[in-house]
């Protein structure tokens, strides 16, 4: 079989050969494909035309990887707006693909997908199991949701692309999940990470010690976790937890993922331009310096995206990989710019919540944020599980417990919160995207 070597002289799967173009002709390849891209978007749909001619802008005027700036923003009332077929650039009898997100208010979300467009998908999926360490041979449970989330199917066939055997079970039936990933002997798995650490509690139920099963490899997406929650999985279940990202506005999981050196997850810029902006003003920021990150899909048929407005925080990471990839990294993500909480004026994310919490010994990585107001002020609880061995301790010790907590995290954000401490298995677990604010605010 062909190999592909990178710079460290280690032997790369062929289907990683683009991770490691040399600059030049990775900006060659961009430049080639965002022409191509803005011109199809341009003469097909009409929604992007019209907000070209508003800035008097063509797609000759793109000359340059900078002259991205140029063109107007997508954001995601913009795909609820052209609901539902309002945003293609391919006719419907060239659709072999339609995915919808859920949605928590208004109409969904669709997203299209022509033969090279599920051709993509897959082949970016490949350059993910790989980055981890995964090939043929390897046993991959699929437990991200099957239908129209995006997760399960486009996980699944990236990982038969691969060559692995891929074991689609979807999410939820906790103890089967478990009862397959025994006997089938599961090297990977594919889920958030909230639902693998309730996976974790469970086998500890069911008497099995995880560390004893061959996993080897956790793929976790889907919703922003924290390096303390990812140091938790990993001293639990003896895996090693690798951090993918995607939405279904622009293809799916894929888009991004950590390598081996878990030191922030490689963008494949060959499909998928980045652009890190200030998220008040717009305005194009250096690598390094963090704020709202955008994506341009480059090869998209059915939908492109032009410079979409994904609402996650996070930085183009300016060094190189130790793995030797040329395509740049993003910081991992853990908060976005619409799951901010303003409390008294402040700016809070979960993930801030959840560090401080983590980093008390006896408490479990599961909490509940509930937001209420009391005389016109925000008042913010935070209802955390510990461990039995907390909950069983004397008054004394679980209120020290309890004042740790509340100082860790008037120390992070800045903000005194009222901690409330539950037994174990209290908070209610997700089988998807885990939900960590109830914000009971408006109906006070």
């Amino acid at each position: 079989m062909l190999e592909f070597w990178n710079d460290t002289n280690n032997p790369v799967h062929p289907a990683s050969a683009p991770d490691f173009l040399p600059a030049p002709q990775l900006k060659a390849v961009q430049l080639h494909r965002l022409h191509v891209t803005v011109q199809r978007a341009y003469e097909r749909v009409p929604h992007f035309k019209a907000r070209m001619d508003e800035r008097s802008t063509k797609p000759a005027d793109i000359r340059t990887l900078e002259d991205v700036q140029r063109l107007p923003f997508t954001v995601k009332t913009d795909l609820r707006d052209t609901y539902p077929f309002g945003l293609f650039a391919s006719p419907l009898q060239d659709i072999v693909r339609l995915h919808a997100s859920s949605g928590t208010t208004g109409k969904p979300i669709v997203v299209a997908y022509t033969q090279a467009d599920i051709d993509v998908w897959s082949s970016v999926m490949v350059r993910s199991f790989a980055a981890c360490g995964l090939r043929r041979g390897d046993i991959i449970q699929n437990a991200y949701g099957y239908g129209l989330f995006t997760g399960g199917l486009g996980a699944h066939y990236g990982a038969e692309a691969l060559g692995a055997t891929v074991i689609p079970i979807s999410g939820g039936n906790s103890d089967r999940q478990i009862m397959i990933m025994k006997d089938f002997g599961s090297t990977a798995i594919c889920c958030t990470p909230s639902y693998f650490l309730h996976l974790i509690e469970q086998a500890q139920v069911m008497g099995i010690d995880m560390k004893s099963l061959p996993l080897k490899a956790g793929i976790f997406g889907a919703e922003p976790w924290t390096e303390a929650m990812r140091k938790r999985i990993e001293a639990e279940s003896g895996l090693k937890a690798y951090d993918i990202y995607g939405l279904s506005e622009i293809i799916g999981p894929g888009v991004g993922i950590e390598c081996a050196c878990q030191a922030g997850l490689h963008i494949f810029e060959d499909h998928f331009l980045p652009e890190i902006i200030n998220p008040e003003t717009g305005k194009v920021l250096p690598d390094g310096e963090e704020g709202e990150l955008v994506l341009t899909t480059l090869s998209k048929q059915a939908m492109p995206m032009i410079r979409y407005r994904t609402r996650d925080i996070t930085l183009i990471i300016p060094e190189s990989c130790a793995c030797g990839r040329t395509i740049r990294r993003i910081r991992r993500i853990n908060a976005r710019s619409d799951d901010m909480m303003i409390i008294r004026g402040v700016n809070v994310f979960p993930s801030q919540i959840e560090v401080a919490l983590l980093s008390v010994e006896g408490t479990l990585p599961h909490y509940q944020i509930i937001l209420t107001r009391e005389k016109n002020l925000d008042q913010i609880e935070v209802q955390v599980e510990v461990t039995r061995e907390i909950m069983s301790d004397q008054v004394k010790r679980l209120e020290s417990v309890r004042q740790k907590i509340s100082h860790a995290i008037e120390s992070t954000i800045g903000i005194r919160a009222r901690v409330t401490l539950v037994e174990p298995n209290t908070i209610q677990r997700s089988q998807g995207k885990a939900k960590r604010v109830t914000d009971n605010r408006r109906m006070t």
